[in-house]
This record gives structure tokens, C-alpha cells and sequence, in this order.
């Protein structure tokens, strides 16, 4: 149901408290205009704190730096007159008590009259003692089509010209902004050179950077690493070269729907964090990260917006990947939490919109305990697949020291005996190889000459790997593995020098 269409309603059962939590103040004024236009011409009041009452010249500054007035004003009008009051920032003065006992009164009159009170607040605070009479109505992003409407208008007043195709592409830039930051934007490209111009178009990409910033729940992260820096992980980066064209139209036109995203649990620093950053740039999509721990706040209700402010922020900007970094943190064991049950209700929101979005939000979630994670969150549906990735063995060990020494040292990488470091690192994950190859590399310029393979060796023989100080973690992690209740990551084959050809021939087109 779309945003008017709930709205409307609303307005219609005479829900008399409605709290719309927006910073698109004067697009949310102009959406409630049209369904007061659309209920019989209602008349719209609106008020804040430094004006009063706007609009109508009978009332116009009535109310002025007092709230309680202005609530006042309500209840002076003919009990048949049908109205929306809208006032601005209100949330600021719930927290007093004749404020809160004014609504609570004025709830129960306006349940027999056609008026409606509409709070709307840049972000949502409601008490206690007012949450059973405030009904939160969300208010979404700019759809496509407002979009393009509104782009098409600003380039038509300009007389920019721009291809259909760039015109597309700017659209979909646009997404997951609001409405003024977009107009902002693009006035600054139509400012610099008189017209907006598709280079303009990382002048949008920075403005979303600095939108997703303000949020404090998704970062954007940068796209540097390839599936090629990756060493083994075969079976994962063949499932994932197979689903590489899944976000086209002509996937759609074929009957594809949307992946959904992967699950990827297993032993730390064996490259899970690195495979989500991998996804992103292989497949051309922009990457969020999502910390779970910023969805709590502490006042009621805010976790809960903040969850759906994160969903909502996330499928304006798809199609993208979502990365939700140790999820096994956020939700393990929360039933036995004292929040109130607030934990709880984010998961339940999470996993429901795991489930049923259709939106093309690729989510990659990564877990070092899975069996810390409740068994809703690994049901079939909520991922397309459940994948461990577990410590490399001795081939995937000499290929990931063939990734990091290539890349410091492309020059003299056959001075390097990789197959004998591979030998000599048994149970070590990628992110200890790396530290031991960093170590070496410190052995060498402490002396000023380069690190040689023996330096590496000398490294590694003072590193103590998780697998022995978590053994029993470990072991536990590899049994539930081995049981089949999740894909192996690696594979033992002579397939792997195939998906590696492959994967450089895509990275390199």
C-alpha cells in the first residue's frame, strides 16, 4: 500500500493521532495536501513553534511559541468541520505532561469528528503514555517515477540535453535520495557548467555517500576488492560467476528472480568479510555495510524505526549489496534479554523482510558462531544459500600467498617458494598468513634489504593460529558443517584453475 493510499485511510477511520517521521518536511505537507484535497477539500492547519498557525488569515499566528494554544485551537472549531492539523517538530514537547495529557484528551474527542492531528518530526520519539493513541505512518523515499519526473523537469527548465540512457542512468543514481538533495545536486552540476552534464553524475554518487553518512546505520564502502584476490573458495566463487548476470533485464525477461543474498559462516579470517567486498565490485553494485548494533536506540520505538529507516534506506538503493558484518552477535541469544522484548522485534522485522522482499537488495551476512543464531534466521528463504568457509588447505594456502606476495612484490614473486610456505602454515587462516607475510616484511626493512621466503617461515613459526587456541570452537564449527547443514566453500578439484581463468577474463572486461 502506498504512502496516499494509507494516508487516505487513515484520515477515512479517523485515526486521530498520526505521527509521520520525515525529513522531507515539504514533500510529506504536500502529500497530505492532496489527500485532504482528494477527502472533500478538508482543511489543512499548519503549525510550529516560531509562526504559529500558517495559512488560514483567521488563525494566523495563533499559538506562537505555546503548544498547548495550539492544541487549544482544536477543540474551538465546529465538531463538523473536517480538518487536518498538522504540526511541525511537536515531538520536542511530548515529554510534558499537560502536553501529553492534552493529546490523550483530544484523542478520544477527535475519534467522533473528522479531524486528524498529524505530527511530523524529522525523527520518531514517542513516550510511553502515548503510544497506544499515536499511529506511525511511514513516509518513503522519492519513487522512480517522482524521480524521473522531476529530473526531467529540471533538465527540461535548464535546457540540458541529455541521452535516454544517461537520462536512466541518472535516475537510478538518484535513488535512495530525497527530494531537495536531489534538486540540491543537481543545481550545483547545472551551477558549475550551466547545464548538468553526465560527468555530473559522481556529484549524486557523493551526495548519497554523504546521506548514507548522516543516517549513522549503513556505510558505504568502496569497491576495490576482486574475486580474484581471493585464494580458494572455489565452490563459492563458481556459485557466485553463475549468478553474475542475475541482476539484468534480461534475467528478469528470462523468469529470474532477484538472488537474495548468502550466508556466510566459518572460522575467523578466512575471508568472509573480504568475499562480501568482492561481490560488490565484481558485480558492479554499490556496498553498504550495515553495523547491527546502531539499530538500537534507547528510546521506545527508535529501534524499531531505525530498522525500517535501514530497509528502506537499502531498497532505494538497489540494486546494491548489504553487507551485515557478524551477525551471530547481534542476535544471539536475545530472548533472554532484558530490553523489553526490542531485540526481539528488530529480528522479527529483519527476518520477515529477509523473506518476502522482492526488491534486488543483495544480502550478505557473515557469522563466526552460527550456531549462536537462531534456526529462523537459517531456514530456506531467507538466503539463497548457506555457506562455510572453513580453514584453507595447503593448495588454497599457497594461492593466498601468491595473492598477497603478487601484490606487494609482482616483481619478484618467483623469488618466493610458495609452495613450501604453504607446507610450513598448516592450520593457518588467510588473515594470519597476511600478518606473518606483514611480519616478514618487517624482519626485511629492519635489516634494509628485501623480505625473503625464510623471513616469512621465522614469522610464522612465532604465530600461534586460532585453530590451536580454539580448538574445541573450531572443532564444533567443522562438525556442524560436516553434518550438511551448509555448502562447503572450498573444493577439491581440478576445477579451480577454470573458475580463477574465468574470474580474471570478467574482472578484466
Amino acid at each position: 500500500m502506498s504512502f496516499h493510499d494509507e494516508l487516505s485511510l487513515l484520515l477515512r477511520a479517523r485515526y486521530p493521532l498520526i505521527y509521520i517521521a520525515t525529513r522531507e518536511e515539504a514533500r510529506a505537507e504536500a502529500a497530505i495536501g492532496r489527500c485532504a484535497e482528494q477527502q472533500g477539500s478538508r482543511s489543512v492547519y499548519i503549525w510550529d513553534f516560531v509562526e504559529g498557525y500558517q495559512g488560514n488569515p483567521n488563525d494566523a499566528g495563533f499559538g506562537r511559541r505555546n503548544p498547548l494554544q495550539a492544541l487549544e485551537l482544536i477543540e474551538k472549531l465546529p465538531a463538523t468541520a473536517a480538518a487536518i492539523f498538522v504540526l511541525r517538530d511537536f515531538h520536542r514537547f511530548l515529554d510534558d505532561i499537560a502536553i501529553a495529557r492534552k493529546l490523550r484528551n483530544l484523542a478520544r474527542l477527535l475519534k467522533a469528528q473528522p479531524k486528524n492531528i498529524v505530527l511530523l518530526s524529522a525523527q520518531l520519539s514517542v513516550p510511553d503514555d502515548l503510544s497506544e493513541d499515536i499511529t506511525i505512518l511511514e513516509f518513503p523515499l522519492p519513487t522512480v517515477a517522482e524521480i524521473q519526473t522531476e529530473v526531467e523537469r529540471l533538465l527540461s527548465a535548464t535546457g540540458s540535453q541529455l541521452p535516454p540512457r544517461t537520462v536512466d542512468e541518472l535516475v537510478r543514481s538518484c535513488q535512495g535520495l530525497s527530494m531537495e538533495r536531489i534538486r540540491r545536486v543537481l543545481a550545483r552540476g547545472i551551477a558549475t557548467h550551466g547545464e548538468f552534464q553526465a560527468s555530473d553524475i559522481d556529484l549524486i554518487l557523493e551526495e548519497k555517500r554523504q546521506t548514507i553518512r548522516q543516517t549513522q546505520i549503513l556505510e558505504f564502502y568502496p569497491g576495490d576488492e576482486k574475486i580474484s584476490d581471493i585464494g580458494g573458495l572455489d565452490n563459492l566463487k563458481d556459485w557466485l560467476l553463475k549468478r553474475g548476470g542475475a541482476f539484468s533485464e534480461q534475467a528478469r525477461q528470462y523468469g529470474l528472480p532477484h538472488p537474495r543474498g548468502l550466508l556466510l559462516a566459518g572460522i575467523q579470517g578466512t575471508g568472509k568479510s573480504l568475499t562480501a567486498k568482492a561481490i560488490a565490485h565484481h558485480w558492479h553494485l554499490p556496498l553498504l555495510r550495515l553495523d547491527v548494533g546502531r539499530l538500537f536506540g534507547g528510546l521506545v520505538g527508535e529501534s524499531e524505526s531505525r530498522t525500517r529507516q535501514m530497509i528502506q534506506l537499502a531498497e532505494a538503493l538497489a540494486p546494491c549489496v548489504l553487507w551485515i558484518d557478524e551477525i551471530d552477535k547481534a542476535f544471539a541469544g536475545f530472548e533472554g534479554r532484558g530490553d523489553s522484548g526490542t531485540t526481539s522485534r528488530v529480528f522479527g522485522t529483519f527476518i520477515t523482510w529477509l523473506a518476502e522482499k522482492t526488491s534486488p537488495v543483495f544480502v550478505v551476512a557473515t557469522a563466526n558462531n552460527i550456531q549462536a543464531l537462531p534456526p529462523e534466521m537459517l531456514r530456506r528463504g531467507r538466503f539463497d544459500e548457506i555457506f562455510f568457509v572453513g580453514l584453507p588447505s595447503q593448495n588454497e594456502r599457497e594461492a593466498i600467498f601468491s595473492v598477497h606476495l603478487g601484490r606487494l612484490r609482482s616483481h619478484n614473486l618467483t623469488s618466493y617458494d610458495l609452495s613450501r610456505l604453504a607446507y610450513e602454515t598448516p592450520d593457518f587462516s588467510g588473515a594470519e598468513i597476511e600478518q606473518a607475510i606483514i611480519e616478514a616484511m618487517h624482519i626485511g626493512f629492519s635489516q634494509n634489504r628485501d623480505f625473503t621466503t625464510d623471513d616469512i617461515l621465522e614469522a610464522a613459526s612465532q604465530t600461534v593460529p586460532l585453530a590451536r587456541t580454539a580448538q574445541a570452537q573450531i572443532q564444533a564449527l567443522q562438525d556442524w558443517a560436516a553434518s550438511g547443514k551448509a555448502r562447503l566453500a572450498s573444493r577439491r578439484s581440478s576445477l579451480s584453475n577454470r573458475i580463477q581463468q574465468q574470474i580474471q577474463s570478467e574482472d578484466n572486461s
